[in-house]
């Protein structure tokens, strides 16, 4: 065979070659890449950090229990409240207490009553008898209603005085409950900002926690493929994992931006020549290889 021959055949191979491989990097409808929904977790009160268990790369559940900041002057105040509480009810009356000796002289006044009824039928005792037994009957019966008047006053002024009390222990069983560190969502830990012992006041940032089992690929459209998108549609998304080796994944878009924006520098488009672009959020499981600012592709038609 000819040199020219050879030549001839190594110049279609290589054209061969190029053009698969630039059918390969072309052959996506969308590019973005992943994000995921952060949520910096902060304190709630101000004290020492008395414990933080939590490292970068560590995975956290919902609620669970990471340290605390120090609450004992929250306690001691808490216990100095209920013990004026203790003080101030020890005052309140009791009721049945305070008219025993009253109502002790009402149910003899009723048996002389009756007696005096009794005898005043049988014509052994008078009328004047009768009204005496009567009148003292209802001169007690009154004085222990007055009492009982009196004294349900001061009940419910002892325990008026009480309620402000309980309401402050209420604030600060709020207070000690939020110097617990508890973690609010399931993720991975991606930065801790504190360490034990740092003295930390309302709003102080402690770490930055991100859901890593599903990701988010924020990709970009052209207005010409709009019409291929919508909402709950899945996609096909590839991205790479080496020299010419790439990954395959079946995400599902559940956000469209109804709003044009200029095409980000680092996200190439289908259409090159396209000034504006519109947003679309995929969801994608992660199987562990995908990385937060990793790029992705995606096939919008099969």
């Amino acid at each position: 065979m000819s040199m020219k021959k050879v030549s001839i055949i190594m110049a279609i191979a290589g054209a061969a070659i190029f053009n698969s491989c630039s059918n390969t990097e072309n052959d996506f409808d969308a590019a973005g890449a992943f994000e995921s929904v952060e949520t910096i977790v902060s304190t709630e009160s101000s004290g020492t950090i008395m414990q933080f268990n939590v490292q970068e790369g560590q995975i956290l559940q919902p609620n669970q229990f990471i340290g605390y900041v120090d609450s004992m002057q929250l306690y001691y105040r808490k216990q100095q409240l209920e013990a004026q509480i203790a003080s101030t009810t020890s005052q309140i009356p009791n009721i049945p207490v305070q008219i025993a000796a009253l109502q002790s002289q009402l149910d003899d006044a009723r048996k002389n009553q009756d007696r005096m009824n009794s005898l005043f039928k049988q014509s052994a005792a008078t009328q004047q008898q009768v009204d005496a037994a009567n009148t003292q009957v209802d001169m007690l019966t009154k004085q222990i209603e007055a009492q009982k008047s009196t004294l349900g006053i001061s009940s419910t002024t002892i325990e008026k005085n009480v309620a402000p009390l309980q309401r402050q222990i209420d604030q600060l069983n709020d207070q000690i409950a939020k110097c617990r560190i508890i973690n609010p969502v399931h993720g991975t830990v991606l930065t801790k900002y504190t360490e034990d012992h740092e003295v930390v006041m309302p709003g102080k940032a402690l770490y930055k926690i991100a859901e890593t089992d599903t990701l988010i690929l924020r990709a970009y459209i052209t207005g010409s493929q709009l019409s291929l998108i919508k909402p709950g549609q899945k996609v096909k998304v590839r991205v790479d994992k080496g020299a010419k080796e790439y990954g395959s994944y079946t995400g599902i878009v559940y956000w469209i931006s109804d709003k044009s924006e200029f095409t980000p520098k680092t996200i190439p488009t289908k259409d090159e020549r396209a000034d504006l672009v519109y947003a679309v959020k995929i969801r994608v499981i992660n199987d562990g290889f995908l990385k937060i600012g990793m790029y992705g592709e995606v096939k919008l038609t099969n």
